[in-house]
């Protein structure tokens, strides 16, 4: 079963907007058997409209596509499907009742363009958006089912969960479809594929091997399909056995979670609390760590200290330390690290000090420098790393280093 995206919208083209719909679309839809196709993503121009969907009809079984149903001009969607598939247009009178109940409880004037938002081709069954006033539209053409959502994701994912994945689940007789995904980090995805390569061409032509890179990361997805879903997964779970204990020492966890998520998740696991102290990184580890909901049993907090003067003031560097060694060595974030266990009482502390550039660099430290110390109550190591040039990848390659060895030590020498 194959399916095509189709997003509307000037917005999305120009980059006034991030496209996150098709990819929760694309997840929702592995889920349940049907496998993406292809993501198009078009301007609000029926004659785009009407290519893009011409050129679906040709390869997919179902397409779904997003966006252009709101009541201004430039939302042209249903005009254009119902040109398309050569149909009038009608008042649904069970949209036009939601619609004015909606303006009725806002207690705004019901003006005609609202109206129109009822009008949809005479040829399709309205789906109730429940939590918006553009009604979602189910089409069956030439042996393809058409469906056309609000481009707003809050009412697109509600129609999606309620209506159509089950829609889709009872019309199509569906595969299983197996997703097994391991997190590793701190090798290299061509050396990681060398270590697994025997493994990889032992896989039968039914599961597939992918490698999804990202600044120090590589997560590994087994992917299969078959009629058996219990039977799959006990095979893919095997070969995840065979995978984990090639490579033990780079592997995060078993599971597609973000790597600071394995990290508080393992810490809340031992009872373990984490601090920061933070220089060239400037909060960006924090702010990794306290996205995620519970992170405060963990997560106590932290300082970003730029400055010389506060690397002193808050963590206890010493300034003979800043004035022998640098802000940027083994000393002094070996210093920022105990520091931080100590003044912000937690079992462990990362802390990074760097030159993340553009500029700022020497001879001897160049840009991309970053030294990375981790302190517990009785231990403090520390360990240099050398990126590159570019500021913004530095910052993230040493959040996602930071991270990666305060996890190794706590996977290997904590019980």
């Amino acid at each position: 079963m194959l399916a095509e995206i189709i997003t509307i919208g000037d917005e999305i083209l120009i980059g006034q907007i991030v496209d996150t719909n098709s990819a929760w679309m694309a997840k929702e839809l592995n889920l349940i058997g049907v496998k993406v196709k292809q993501v198009t993503s078009v301007s609000d121009d029926a004659a785009h409209i009407t290519e893009a969907l011409k050129q679906a009809m040709q390869r997919v079984d179902v397409i779904l596509i997003t966006g252009g149903l709101g009541p201004t001009k430039d939302d042209i969607t249903k005009l254009t499907l119902a040109k398309y598939f050569n149909m009038g247009m009608r008042r649904d009178q069970p949209t036009l009742d939601h619609v004015t109940s909606f303006f009725t409880r806002l207690n705004r004037p019901m003006i005609e363009m609202n109206r129109q938002q009822a009008d949809v081709p005479d040829g399709c069954e309205v789906i109730q958006n429940k939590n918006g006033t553009a009604p979602c539209m189910w089409f069956e053409q030439e042996g393809r089912i058409i469906v056309s959502m609000p481009g707003v994701p809050f009412e697109m994912m509600y129609l999606m969960t309620e209506d159509i994945l089950p829609r889709l689940k009872q019309t199509f007789n569906l595969p299983a479809l197996v997703h097994q995904t391991i997190l590793t980090a701190g090798l290299g995805e061509s050396f990681l594929a060398a270590e697994i390569e025997d493994i990889e061409d032992s896989l039968p032509a039914h599961i597939k091997l992918a490698y999804l890179p990202k600044l120090g990361q590589v997560r590994l997805r087994l992917s299969g399909s078959g009629s058996d879903e219990v039977a799959l997964k006990a095979e893919i779970a095997g070969y995840v056995r065979q995978l984990v204990n090639r490579v033990p020492k780079y592997v995060v966890v078993e599971d597609d979670i973000a790597l600071e998520k394995a990290l508080l998740n393992l810490m809340a696991e031992k009872g373990l609390t984490l601090s920061t102290a933070e220089s060239c990184t400037g909060g960006y580890i924090g702010h990794l760590i306290t996205q995620h909901p519970g992170s405060s049993s963990v997560y106590l907090g932290g300082a970003v200290t730029y400055s010389n003067a506060l690397k002193t003031a808050i963590l206890g560097v010493l300034p003979e330390t800043l004035a022998n060694y640098g802000a940027v060595s083994e000393e002094t974030v070996r210093e920022m690290a105990m520091g931080a266990v100590k003044n912000f009482k937690s079992d462990y502390a990362i802390a990074v000090s760097g030159i993340a550039g553009p500029d700022g660099g020497t001879a001897d430290k160049p840009v991309g420098t970053v030294w990375i110390g981790i302190a517990s109550k009785d231990k403090v190591t520390a360990r240099c790393f050398s990126f590159g040039s570019r500021r913004t990848q530095n910052i993230e390659r040493a959040a996602i280093a930071a991270l990666t060895l305060v996890l190794n030590e706590i996977k290997h020498h904590v019980v």
